[in-house]
């Protein structure tokens, strides 16, 4: 149908097949490309996970039910009302990071009878205890929730759930509500009792905030998240936390890799001091708004390039659209008058 409007339109068809190609978006990249250079072992957990421990020396600190053994961080065990942390003692300076975690959320509870699951963070304190998923609630910096248990049945969403959520401390966490409050987007994402290894990667480059996850044993990463307008400081700390309540589940870290991403930043950024960057989003309405989305996918972002694509090519099928209506209309007028000759 394509080549045949363009056909009748003679060279407006041409041009149009022209634009049409440039505007096709290039295909993404990878979320990383997993250069071994790239990885800042400081901020890294890898077995055996040498470097963990209470000494001064140590670059990686945990709290609670935590228990470290040579396969995993098992942050809290299958058992009833337990918390459970593991932090990065090296403040982390990178302006550009991706941060892969490998993880393993399994137990004996059956459906809806599991949780309440766990984060990955990435703020000014650590080692604080708190209600969110066995961290503090008014933290300073990036959290990623994956919470396997739904709290608010009159909520349309399917769980396991992953949501991000920034915060300078004026804002909390809602467990009543499952973060829905002050959630900057998320996905369901069916994390529980697999066989085989389960990731998650978040990636912060200037001021795009993309998270993806592996979670189908298909080695390729899925979009969950991504957000632009995100405005985080450097010399914040990386860790991880779970908790349970009534019910329970075993949440296991298996290792946490942190990439530098090597991006130019322009003269402007280079002269700004990150390190007294307030955490905040850049959104055309409040997060708080979110409450009233019962799909749970908040966009309130810039544009990204398939929106504008998908925005152009409905402009350009409406350009194409009218030109036939007025080439048809044209020629039927023109018939219609050599009746009279």
């Amino acid at each position: 149908m394509w080549l045949s409007l363009t056909k009748g339109l003679g060279g407006a068809g041409a041009l149009l097949t022209l634009l049409a190609a440039l505007l096709v978006p290039p295909v993404r990249a990878d979320i990383t490309d997993g250069n071994s250079e790239h990885l800042k072992r400081e901020h890294s957990l890898t077995k055996p996970y040498q470097g963990v421990g209470t000494s001064p020396s140590s670059q990686w600190d945990f709290w609670g039910s935590t228990l470290v053994t040579s396969q995993y961080v098992r942050l809290t065990a299958d058992e009833r009302s337990k918390q459970g942390s593991i932090w990065n003692t090296v403040p982390c300076f990178l302006k550009d990071w991706e941060m892969h975690v490998q993880f393993k959320v399994h137990g004996s509870g059956k459906k809806n009878l599991h949780g309440d699951g766990f984060a990955v963070w990435y703020t000014k304190d650590r080692l604080q205890p708190g209600p969110v998923f066995g961290s503090t609630a008014n933290f300073h910096g990036l959290a990623i929730f994956i919470d396997t248990y739904p709290n608010d049945e009159a909520a349309d969403r399917s769980f396991p759930y992953i949501s991000a959520m920034v915060n300078n401390g004026s804002l909390s966490y809602d467990h009543g509500k499952d973060g829905r409050p002050t959630e900057l987007g998320g996905c369901s994402a069916d994390v529980r009792n697999k066989d085989y290894d389960t990731y998650l990667a978040i990636r912060y480059s200037k001021g795009r905030l993309t998270v993806m996850v592996d979670i189908d044993d298909k080695n390729e990463w899925k979009e969950c998240i991504d957000i632009g307008g995100v405005r985080l400081p450097i010399g914040y700390y990386f860790g991880a936390s779970a908790a349970t309540g009534d019910l329970a589940d075993n949440h296991d870290i298996i290792s946490m890799k942190l990439y530098q991403l090597m991006v130019e930043h322009s003269a402007e950024d280079d002269n700004l001091d990150w390190t007294k960057i307030e955490p905040s989003v850049s959104l055309l309405k409040s997060p708080k708004d979110n409450i009233d989305d019962p799909t749970g996918n908040f966009r309130s972002t810039s544009l990204t390039g398939w929106k504008v694509f998908l925005l152009l090519l409905c402009a350009l099928l409406g350009i194409v659209v009218c030109a036939v209506v007025g080439a048809v209309v044209f020629q039927k007028r023109q018939e219609r008058n050599k009746r009279f000759y």
